[in-house]
């Protein structure tokens, strides 16, 4: 699901306050051949996020270069939890490309092996390999992988099902979205593997039973058993929403995953780095997985992922034969290094937890004024969304979403495109360093976007039904015309 924004540019009211500052028309008329170049020599796929050409990001602010300001609740995209351009992070990398060393394949660096030793640190007990890729994707590919071998291992060559759940997504790549569960972006597959499935995910609104037998029950509708089972694939809490699963059913999972030697593995790429406010996503839950998959804010900049887990798993694959062409590159590295240090030293993860119940309010009010197309509202330190839904129909709304994003974008407050199954929600995540004033300003552009996008949505329905109504009233006239006609 998606569609494009509006690139013709739009007179809209100018803004001045502290963080926003909207004096143009957006977008603006001169960042159009940047634009149009990019729709000429890009694939459509590319298209779909508001139409700002950026010329900078600091903190929690994203510029063009024509003096406008947005507040951005994107964080790219999750990735800037240390807020954008971090002068740590900067400098680290400055500093690491005039150290002579940007690239090295994966023969040994002290700046792979400083980055694995964090990483080993802030991960469970338990959990002290760490393999470093580019991309959340392909930790989740090599998750698959280990886990399969693994599988294979224990129980032979049945034992290699992984089973991911519906709703989930884990990237665009064969085995990732085979595992994610949006029947939509799989149809390109057909042959899909059989001993990959999808099962119930318990959010509670679009699912509402949230006890453990949907999960087992869904297995053996699949003809699947335990020992057919290598491992689980579950997004700590699903992008869609952000919706988590009870605790009570995570921990029945860890357990059925323990008594069966099947692979627990969570995908943190976006919920990792102190995003809900634990470092860790899982952590909420009270279990431990035994892979995590992470990337995204681990480095608040440049492309860098990795698998986490315990040592039996992940030291399978004798030497050579489990690398990659960038693993652990030293100038992702080094972004990663001071990233996760600003995270720990500033307590963003603390200050995620602290706005979080000024966000889940905010939406909240929101709900309660727009019940009728507000589906569900979830949040969990610093990220949130809006569902919504066709008025009184638990049916989603991406048209609505999509309107309110692009309200938002006027206004000074700026979001990636509508997420979700369906692309109902309207996502927010903004950078763990931004202030409370700031956040509850974007809650206030929010809520002037939704009472205006509501009320068009409700204008262009009732203007509909006049015209329905009009066209249905000269049927009879003609048909009485007709007949005297003859």
């Amino acid at each position: 699901m998606g569609k494009e924004f509006n690139i013709v540019p739009q007179s809209v009211p100018r803004v001045e306050t502290k963080h926003r500052r909207i004096v143009t028309q957006l977008p603006h008329p001169e960042s159009l051949a940047t634009l149009e170049k990019l729709r000429q020599f890009e694939p459509l796929s590319m298209r779909g996020q508001p139409p700002l050409v950026w010329e900078r990001a600091e903190d929690f602010s994203v510029f063009d270069k024509y003096g406008n300001r947005w507040i951005d609740w994107s964080s790219g995209v999750l990735v800037t939890n240390a807020g954008h351009g971090a002068p740590e992070v900067k400098k680290a990398i400055i500093d690491q490309v005039q150290s002579g060393l940007i690239y090295n394949y994966v023969f040994p660096s002290e700046e792979r092996a400083a980055l694995a030793e964090c990483l080993a640190g802030v991960a469970p007990e338990g959990l002290k390999k760490v393999f470093l890729l580019t991309t959340g994707a392909e930790a989740i590919e090599c998750a698959i992988k280990l886990s399969r071998a693994h599988g294979i291992q224990a129980g032979g060559k049945k034992k290699i099902g992984i089973v991911g759940f519906e709703r989930g997504f884990h990237g665009r790549t064969l085995g990732s979205q085979q595992t994610g569960g949006i029947a939509g972006q799989k149809s390109w597959i057909v042959n899909e593997d059989p001993a990959i499935i999808n099962v119930p995910f318990p959010d509670g609104y679009w699912q509402t039973n949230t006890s453990f037998d949907t999960f087992l029950n869904a297995i053996e509708r699949r003809g699947m058993k335990p020992e057919n089972i290598a491992g689980v694939v579950m997004e700590s809490y699903q992008g869609v929403g952000p919706d988590f699963a009870p605790v009570q059913y995570i921990c029945e999972l860890a357990e059925w995953c323990k008594k069966n030697n099947v692979v627990l593995v969570f995908d943190e790429v976006q919920a990792g780095f102190g995003r809900t406010g634990k470092f860790w996503a899982f952590e909420h839950y009270g279990v431990t997985p035994d892979l995590i998959c992470c990337g995204k804010g681990i480095s608040s900049s440049l492309p860098l992922s990795a698998v986490i887990g315990r040592a039996p798993i992940m030291d399978q694959f004798p030497p050579g034969s489990m690398t990659s062409t960038q693993t652990g590159n030293a100038v992702c590295c080094a972004a990663a290094l001071a990233s996760i240090k600003k995270i720990v030293a500033d307590n963003l993860t603390g200050n995620a937890a602290r706005l979080e119940p000024i966000l889940l309010e905010g939406l909240k009010k929101i709900q309660r004024k727009h019940s009728a197309v507000v589906g569900h509202v979830t949040a969990r330190g610093l990220v949130g969304g809006l569902q919504m839904v066709k008025a009184g129909r638990k049916e989603a709304d991406h048209d609505l979403a999509h309107a309110i994003i692009e309200r938002c974008f006027h206004k000074g407050l700026l979001m990636f495109s509508p997420v979700g199954a369906w692309g109902q929600t309207v996502k927010i995540a903004p950078p763990l360093t931004i202030p409370r004033e700031a956040l509850e300003e974007g809650l206030t552009v929010l809520n002037e976007a939704m009472d205006e996008a509501v009320a068009a949505t409700i204008n262009a329905n009732a203007n509909g039904h006049a015209i329905e109504s009009l066209d249905g009233a000269a049927k009879p006239r003609q048909a009485a015309a007709m007949s005297l006609s003859k």
